[in-house]
């Protein structure tokens, strides 16, 4: 679904990402690992297009997207979360959502200076929209809350919600489960299970290792900006090279 070629991203004399080449299967859980200042969400950042890469190719769904703006790449169906939830907190959890279906929508400032057949039309939509998004991840009972009261598992869920909400076909997590308990923990794996198999495609950056060991299907590993391994959980834990630079004895395969 993804194709990552030979992709490097410098800053000043740093290399960020350096010559990773990598795939993101389709329908499938894919994983970013690795310690931290190892170049895992610059390398997101290229996908999405919030930086532009120093060499190298991103090709989505058979398309070039190297060089694409970020709305841009989400109008082709790429989405993400970040790993601070950032949201109008003076405003409800619904309203927060209608903001992300808006990228689909056509009206212009004519449209909503006559109140335009379209734009009430559109309006309609993104509310329908961020309603089905906030029922999918289990959160239709606070979509009147302001934002700024909710929890931050729930905080983390309207990030699920609103990435949903842009009718992705690939969608994007940096930590998803950062900063939440075990059983919140749990609760946001089993999300995101559920939305590989309503036909979406997952990777996401994680550092919670029991989380991505029973989640992932594939794992790739980063070093130093660097791709040092990828394969199954099973692979990975096995990998000395993991093992030493991030992993440690305790999670090595037994």
């Amino acid at each position: 679904m993804l194709e990552i070629r030979h992709l490097t991203k410098r800053f000043g004399g740093l290399a960020a990402v350096n010559d990773v080449s990598a795939t993101v299967e389709r329908g499938r859980i894919n994983a970013i690992i690795g310690p931290n200042g190892a170049g895992k969400t610059t390398f997101f950042n290229l996908i999405s297009g919030v930086h532009r890469p120093t060499s190298g190719s991103i090709s989505f769904e058979g398309q070039d997207v190297t060089h694409l703006r970020s709305d841009q790449v989400a109008r082709l169906g790429i989405s993400r979360t970040f790993q601070t939830t950032t949201l109008f907190d003076m405003a409800t959890v619904l309203d927060n959502l209608i903001v992300g279906h808006r990228l689909r929508t056509r009206s212009g400032l004519v449209d909503v200076l006559f109140n335009s057949r379209r734009l009430r039309e559109e309006e309609r939509t993104c509310r329908e929209k961020a309603r089905e998004a906030l029922d999918f991840v289990g959160l239709s009972h606070i979509a009147h809350r302001l934002a700024g009261d909710i929890s931050q598992e729930e905080r983390k869920r309207v990030a699920f919600a609103l990435a949903l909400s842009t009718d992705p076909r690939l969608v994007l997590l940096d930590e998803p489960a950062g900063g939440v308990n075990p059983d919140e923990t749990q609760g946001l794996a089993d999300l995101i299970r559920k939305m590989v198999a309503s036909g979406l495609t997952v990777c996401l950056i994680e550092h919670k290792m029991d989380m991505i060991m029973s989640l992932a299907d594939k794992i790739m590993v980063l070093n130093y900006g660097e791709k040092i391994a990828e394969g199954s959980p099973a692979e990975i834990r096995a990998n000395p090279a993991v093992i030493d630079a991030y992993l440690g004895s305790e999670h090595a395969e037994v």
